[in-house]
């Protein structure tokens, strides 16, 4: 096969904390013809690559714009505080954001929790990464609130973290752009909501080669043809016939009474 014969890649685009790994291996086992390529991009950049036809579909953040993309919800996240290993707060099994209130809580520039207000005191400068606030955290200047996957994306030895039970929740969903639903974006729909390999749901039926569909629809041949109609006929006529032929056979050989 040349290069230019080589099957197109389905491009998936994916934002940190996603773990892509079970749905990659699924698509291997189903579409072994073709490759599936990922690209990792930040929440804010990963609308922008689907429409700018960058990834055929992405592993996203809601929201999305819905006008132009469309989104499959997967699952939403729990919010955690992100506090090293000996803080107070590692005394309780859980937290409200009213309990953060007198700590200095990191609110980096890539957030992806739609706060109205953050909690805690703000910090004199936002980190410009997720990645920055957490080695902040690490040095004991504060602490951070992100989904639980950011977490364990940037988990430390010296770090722990705990559920917040009233902060924001991210949300993480697959989308693509709406004028590009195409069989196989439909087919990786199928495998992250767990369709089986011979379901057909989503898929434009096959065009069916020419002729086919008549050759199916013509009768067989030497069904029900007029010699089988009157060998039938015949049989069924000459069954009476025998019957008769019998019981009159019968009647002539009775024995006459004495008189």
């Amino acid at each position: 096969m040349t290069a230019s014969e080589a099957p197109h890649p389905f491009r998936l685009a994916y934002v940190p904390g996603v773990m892509p790994g079970k749905w990659v291996r699924i698509w291997g086992e189903r579409r072994p013809e073709v490759p599936l390529s990922l690209s990792q991009v930040t929440a804010a950049e990963a609308p922008g690559a689907l429409r700018g036809g960058d990834a055929d579909a992405g592993l996203v953040r809601l929201p999305v714009d819905r006008d132009v993309l469309s989104a499959i919800p997967l699952y939403t996240e729990t919010t955690v505080v992100v506090v090293p290993r000996d803080h107070l707060v590692t005394a309780a099994d859980e937290v409200t954001a009213a309990d953060l209130a007198d700590e200095v809580v990191f609110h980096p520039l890539d957030d992806v929790l739609d706060w109205e207000r953050p909690p805690g005191r703000p910090a004199v400068e936002r980190p410009a990464t997720t990645a920055d606030a957490v080695e902040l955290v690490a040095a004991g200047v504060g602490v951070l609130v992100v989904p639980l996957s950011l977490a364990r994306l940037h988990h430390r030895k010296d770090l722990t973290h705990r559920p917040v039970t009233d902060a924001p929740q991210s949300s993480v969903a697959l989308s693509w752009p709406q004028d590009a639903h195409t069989d196989l974006v439909e087919d990786f729909i199928g495998i992250v909501r767990g369709r089986t390999v011979n379901s057909t749901r989503g898929r434009r039926p096959a065009t069916p080669e020419p002729g086919k569909d008549e050759a199916r629809r013509k009768p067989g041949t030497g069904k029900q043809t007029g010699t089988g109609k009157q060998a039938g006929a015949g049989k069924q006529a000459g069954a009476p016939a025998r019957r008769g032929a019998a019981r009159s056979g019968a009647r002539r050989g009775r024995p006459r009474r004495r008189s």
